[in-house]
C-alpha cells in the first residue's frame, strides 16, 4: 500500500488541502467565518440548489429510460447484442466536452432541431438533463443489467405458479433482489451529475452553474479562492456521504444474492410485449445515443461549400495569433495520445498495487483506503488542477513547467477505473495457488508473476483501455495545467467553442469527432478483451 498511499497523498490530498488552506487561511489565521458568508450568499445557495435538483432529476430520468434496456440486455438474446452493448457504452468513456459538443450540434444554434423546426434547447435545463442521460445510460445498463442477467429466473416463475401475476411476481421477487444494484447505479449517476462540469459549461451558458462550474468561475475568472475553498469543502462532504452510501449498497449486493451463469437466463424474445420492448430500446439507442454522435460527425463535414474535410484540413493550419493556440490545433491529437499513454502507465502501476493490497489485506483502514481511491471521481478536478499549480512549484517538486504534470492529473482519474476492474478478478484468484508456489520456493514477486499475472492479464488489458480512455478525455484539471503550446484534445475543443466564427465551430466539431473515434475504438477493443464472465456491477 505504500506506493499508492504516497501517490494519493502527494498528488491528491496535498493539492486539495493546500488550495483549501490558501482560501480559508490567507494570512496564517483560519477565517472559518467565511464559510457562513459564502453559504449565506443567495447566489451560492442557488448554485447548491440547482446542483442538487438537476442531479436528482438526471438520476431519475436516467433510471426511467435505461432500466428497460437493462432488462433487454439481461434477459433477451438477439443478433448484434454484443455490438449494441458496446455502442451504448461509448458515451460513458467519451469526454464530457465531446458530449456537450454533440448535443450543442443537435440542439444549439444552427443545430438539427434549429434547422428543422426552429427550436433551440441550448442554455436550457433540458439540454443538460438529456446530455446527462446520454452520458450515464450505460451506467444503469451495465450495473443493473449485469446483476439482472445473473438472477435465477426460476424464483419469479415459482411465484407465478403460486398465483402471482407477471407484475406482482416481478415486484415481490425480482425488484427486491435488484434493489441494491439499482441503488448503486442511482448513486453513481447522482455522483457523476452532481459534479458535472463540461456538459453544464457548454450547454448551460451563464444561466446555469453547478458546484464544479462555480468553483472554476471563482478560481479562474474572479480569483476568489476563499469562495472556491468553501465550495470545495461542501462538494467534498457531499461526495464523501455519497460514496459511503455507495459502499454500503455494494457490500449488500455482493453478499446477499446467489447468482447463476448469465448464459442460462437469456432467451429469444417471445410474445408481442417483448418484441415491442426490444424495438423501443433500439429506438431509444438510435435517438438518444447514435443521433447526437451522428449529428456531431455531420457538422464536422458540413462546410460553407458543401460536405468535405475543410474543417479537418484547417486543424493543420496557421497558429492562432490571439494566443489561444501557439501550435496548430491538430497537434492536440498527438499531445493527448502521448499524455494518455504515460497516464495509463502510471494508473496501472498505482492502481495495480492498490488492488493487490486490497485483495490481500482486510480491516477498517484498508476499507477506508478503498473509499479514498474513489474520491478523485467526485472531488473537484478544477481544485486539483489549480492545486497542482500552487503546490508543485518549488524544489524538489517543481513540476509547473514539466510535461509530466498533465499525465499525473489524468492518472488520478484513471486509478479508480483500474482498481474497480482488477479487484474482482484478483479476489477470485485461489489463494492456495500462491501458497503452493511459495511452498515450492517461489518468491512473492515470482509467485505473482507466475500465478496472478496469467489469470488477470485480460483484466489488466481492460483496465489499461479504460484508463487510456478516461485520461484522454480528462478536462477539469487539465484545463488549468495544459499550456497553450501543448493543449490536449478536450482543452482545444473548449477553446475553439469559446471563440466566434463558423471556422472555429467547425474545427471544434472535427476535433470532437476525432476524440470520439479514438475513445470508441478503445472501447471496442475492450469489448473483445473483456473476460467471458464479467463481475456484475463492474465496467
Amino acid at each position: 500500500m505504500a506506493a499508492p498511499v504516497a501517490f494519493f497523498a502527494l498528488f491528491f490530498a496535498y493539492p486539495v488541502v493546500a488550495i483549501v488552506g490558501r482560501g480559508l487561511k490567507p494570512g496564517g489565521t483560519w477565517q472559518l467565518g467565511r464559510i457562513a458568508e459564502v453559504l449565506g450568499d443567495p447566489d451560492i445557495r442557488g448554485v447548491l440548489w440547482f446542483t442538487t435538483w438537476q442531479a436528482v432529476a438526471s438520476t431519475v430520468l436516467t433510471l426511467l429510460i435505461a432500466l428497460p434496456a437493462a432488462y433487454v440486455f439481461a434477459r433477451l438474446d438477439f443478433p448484434g447484442k454484443q455490438v449494441l452493448r458496446a455502442v451504448v457504452t461509448v458515451p460513458f468513456v467519451l469526454p464530457t466536452v465531446v458530449v456537450g459538443t454533440a448535443f450543442l450540434a443537435m440542439v444549439g444554434r444552427g443545430g438539427l432541431l434549429d434547422e428543422l423546426w426552429g427550436v433551440r434547447l441550448d442554455t436550457t435545463v433540458w439540454a443538460i438533463l438529456l446530455a446527462h442521460v446520454f452520458f450515464n445510460y450505460a451506467v444503469v445498463v451495465r450495473t443493473v443489467g449485469g446483476l439482472w442477467s445473473q438472477l435465477d429466473p426460476r424464483q419469479e416463475e415459482a411465484a407465478r405458479v403460486l398465483g402471482a401475476g407477471r407484475f406482482a411476481a416481478w415486484r415481490r421477487v425480482t425488484l427486491p433482489a435488484l434493489a441494491p444494484a439499482v441503488a448503486a447505479a442511482a448513486l453513481m449517476v447522482f455522483l457523476f451529475t452532481f459534479t458535472s462540469f463540461g456538459v453544464v459549461q457548454i450547454l448551460g451558458g451563464p444561466a446555469f452553474s453547478t458546484l464544479e462550474v462555480e468553483i472554476y468561475r471563482q478560481t479562474a475568472t474572479f480569483l476568489d479562492l476563499p469562495t472556491a475553498a468553501v465550495l470545495t469543502l461542501v462538494q467534498f462532504a457531499a461526495v464523501g456521504a455519497i460514496l459511503a452510501v455507495h459502499a454500503w449498497t455494494v457490500r449488500r449486493r455482493e453478499t446477499a444474492l446467489k447468482l447463476v451463469d448469465p448464459e442460462q437466463t437469456s432467451r429469444r424474445p417471445r410474445g408481442a410485449a417483448q418484441w415491442a420492448l426490444l424495438g423501443g430500446v433500439l429506438a431509444t439507442v438510435l435517438l438518444l445515443i447514435l443521433l447526437p454522435l451522428g449529428v456531431l460527425v455531420e457538422r464536422s463535414l458540413d462546410g460553407p461549400d458543401g460536405y468535405g474535410f475543410l474543417y479537418y484540413r484547417a486543424l493543420r493550419g496557421a497558429v492562432d495569433g490571439g494566443g489561444a493556440f501557439l501550435v496548430p490545433p491538430l497537434e492536440a491529437v498527438w499531445n493527448s495520445l502521448e499524455y494518455a499513454v504515460v497516464a495509463t502507465a502510471i494508473a496501472l502501476v498505482v492502481g495495480g498495487l492498490a488492488a493487490a493490497a486490497l485483495t490481500r489485506r482486510a480491516g477498517r483502514l484498508v476499507r477506508g483506503f478503498d473509499a479514498l481511491l474513489m474520491l478523485p471521481l467526485g472531488v473537484s478536478a478544477v481544485t486539483v488542477g489549480f492545486g497542482f499549480l500552487i503546490t508543485l512549484d518549488k524544489p524538489p517538486l517543481d513540476l509547473r513547467t514539466s510535461w509530466i504534470l498533465v499525465p499525473l492529473a489524468q492518472a488520478l482519474v484513471g486509478v479508480p477505473f483500474v482498481v474497480r476492474t482488477m479487484l474482482p478478478v484478483l479476489r477470485a484468484v485461489d489463494g492456495r495457488l500462491r501458497e503452493a508456489a511459495a511452498v515450492l520456493g517461489a518468491s512473492p514477486l515470482r509467485a505473482w508473476r507466475e500465478v496472478d499475472l496469467p489469470l488477470v492479464r485480460r483484466a489488466l488489458l481492460v483496465a489499461a483501455g479504460f484508463a487510456f480512455a478516461v485520461s484522454l478525455g480528462e478536462f477539469g484539471a487539465t484545463v488549468f495545467i495544459a499550456r497553450p503550446d501543448n493543449p490536449t484534445l478536450p482543452v482545444a475543443v473548449a477553446r475553439l467553442l469559446g471563440r466566434a466564427g463558423d471556422l472555429n465551430y467547425g474545427q471544434a466539431m472535427a476535433l470532437s469527432t476525432i476524440l470520439m473515434v479514438v475513445c470508441a475504438v478503445s472501447l471496442l477493443v475492450l469489448e473483445r478483451l473483456r473476460p467471458a464472465r464479467s463481475v456484475s456491477g463492474e465496467f
